[in-house]
């Protein structure tokens, strides 16, 4: 007998290591807001498709792309993240003279969302052991 983590887990369990590191980037962001040249990054959201059941009908799903660098791409300058899930953050309200494009209040407002957000996981997480645990006899 195979016993397997419950998909709902797993999805919780998956949306909070994006939020850690998420929060890892954003930090890594705020740490270089005085940087000239610096580019805010950001961790693209999870594609929980693997999660949903109708995968099984053979259908095809729509996912994120990944995008690889090639040589010629890298020679024209361009640079491949440090990490392959993080990207360069499109989402920003102004740039610097020096090329920084970090702007303090942004990132506050999404270390918030995500502490808001790891909250809600966390919450759920709490709940859905706690109905495993009454349903096997446990929660008493």
């Amino acid at each position: 007998m195979s016993i397997s983590t419950p998909p709902l887990l797993a999805g919780i369990g998956q949306a909070m290591r994006h939020l850690s590191d998420r929060q890892r980037v954003i930090a890594q962001n705020i740490a270089n807001s005085e940087t000239p040249g610096f580019k805010a990054r950001e961790v693209p959201a999870p594609n929980f498709s693997s999660l949903v059941s109708a995968q099984d009908t053979g259908k095809p799903a729509v996912t994120r792309p990944r995008i690889q660098l090639s040589n010629g791409m890298s020679a024209l300058g361009a640079r491949q993240p440090m990490n392959g899930s993080i990207t360069i953050d499109s989402d920003v309200s102004e740039t610097k003279p020096d090329g920084n494009n970090v702007v303090l209040e942004d990132q506050l407002l999404k270390m918030g969302q995500i502490q808001a957000d790891f909250a809600t996981m966390t919450s759920l997480y709490r709940k859905q052991i706690g109905l495993l645990k009454s349903a096997i006899g446990h929660g008493q």
